[in-house]
C-alpha cells in the first residue's frame, strides 16, 4: 500500500484487509460504477497513478467547485485501487443518487470501440468485479440492479432513475461488461459479481503493477496475436505509444522472439517492436 496527498494505492488483497478493518459510519445500500471516459488509458503510463489522481482531484475542486474529489473509489488499467474522497463520506458522482452510495471511477473509456479492446483489460475486469463484490460483502448487500448502479440510467437534470431514458451519459460505458443497459448488467455484471463474491481474496489478484517491467510499442501498427507466432489468430491492435507490461518472453521455432502482455487474456506480440522501459528506482 502507498500513501500520497490524500490517496492510498493498493491492490485488491490489501482492499479486503482495508474493508475488513474499515467502520461505515453512514447507511449505504448502492455501489455507483462509473468510467471516467477521460482520462482513459492512453492518459496512464503504469506509473503516474497520483498524478491522474491529483489531476482529477483538481479538475472536482477548482473547475468545479467542490470540497474534495468526487469518487470515493479509483481503479486503474493494471488492476490497483485508490482510496479517494473517504468512504465515510458521500459521494459527489451522480445526482439524485449520492446518499447511501460510494462512487467508483474506473479509468479508462469503456465505450465500444475505445479501451475495452487494450490488453490491459481483461487485468482491470478482475479488480472492477473484485472491488464491487468485496463492497457487497461488507455491506451485506445482494448484487442486484438496485444496489450495483450505472450513471446511465439516471437522468442528468432531475436526478431521477429512468433506466437509461431522457438526458443521460453513456458512463459507465457501452461496452461496459458486455453493454450500460439495466438489462445488460443483469446479464453481465451482476452475475460476475455473485460468482466472485465467495472467493478467497487471494485467488484473483493482479501482480502488483512494480513486479512487472513495461515497454512501449516504437511501431505504428502492432499486431495482438493468440499465440507467440505470425501464425496466431490476430485479437487486436497497438499503436505507437502503447505502453504494456512484460509478462514473459519466447522465442518462436523460426526464431523470432515475442513478449506476453496480457497473461489473463493469453496477448502476444513480437518483441522487437517493443522498447522496454526503464523502472523507476
Amino acid at each position: 500500500m502507498r500513501t500520497e496527498d490524500i490517496f492510498l494505492l493498493m491492490n485488491v488483497q490489501e482492499f479486503a484487509h482495508y474493508l475488513d478493518d474499515f467502520r461505515f459510519m453512514r447507511p449505504v445500500s448502492r455501489i455507483q460504477n462509473h468510467h471516467t471516459w477521460k482520462p482513459d488509458y492512453s492518459h496512464f503510463n503504469g506509473h503516474d497513478h497520483f498524478d491522474r489522481l491529483r489531476s482529477m482531484r483538481h479538475s472536482h475542486m477548482v473547475d468545479r467547485g467542490w470540497s474534495e474529489i468526487g469518487q470515493n473509489i479509483t481503479t486503474f488499467p493494471d488492476g490497483l485501487i485508490a482510496i479517494c474522497r473517504p468512504l465515510g463520506r458521500i459521494p459527489a458522482c451522480i445526482k439524485g443518487a449520492n446518499t447511501g452510495s460510494i462512487g467508483i471511477e474506473h479509468i479508462g473509456n469503456f465505450d465500444a470501440g475505445h479501451d475495452t479492446e487494450h490488453p490491459w483489460h481483461p487485468v482491470h475486469q478482475v479488480t472492477i468485479v473484485a472491488v464491487n463484490a468485496l463492497l457487497c460483502r461488507k455491506l451485506s448487500l445482494s448484487p442486484t440492479t438496485d444496489t450495483i448502479v450505472y450513471h446511465h440510467w439516471y437522468d442528468l437534470n432531475s436526478g431521477v432513475r429512468t433506466n437509461g431514458t431522457g438526458s443521460t451519459k453513456s458512463c459507465p460505458g457501452t461496452a461496459f461488461f458486455g453493454g450500460n443497459t439495466v438489462e445488460d448488467c443483469q446479464r453481465g455484471f451482476i452475475p460476475a459479481i455473485r460468482s466472485w463474491a465467495p472467493a478467497n481474496t487471494t485467488t484473483t489478484i493482479p501482480e502488483p503493477v512494480d513486479a512487472v517491467p513495461k515497454g512501449v510499442v516504437v511501431t505504428d501498427r502492432l499486431n495482438v496475436r493468440s499465440r507467440p507466432t505470425v501464425a496466431g489468430t490476430i485479437l487486436g491492435v497497438l499503436r505507437r505509444g502503447d505502453q504494456v507490461p512484460l509478462y514473459e518472453r519466447t522465442t518462436a521455432a523460426d526464431g523470432s522472439s515475442w513478449v506476453l502482455v496480457d497473461r489473463a487474456a493469453n496477448h502476444w506480440v513480437a518483441q522487437r517492436f517493443i522498447s522496454e522501459l526503464q523502472q523507476p528506482t
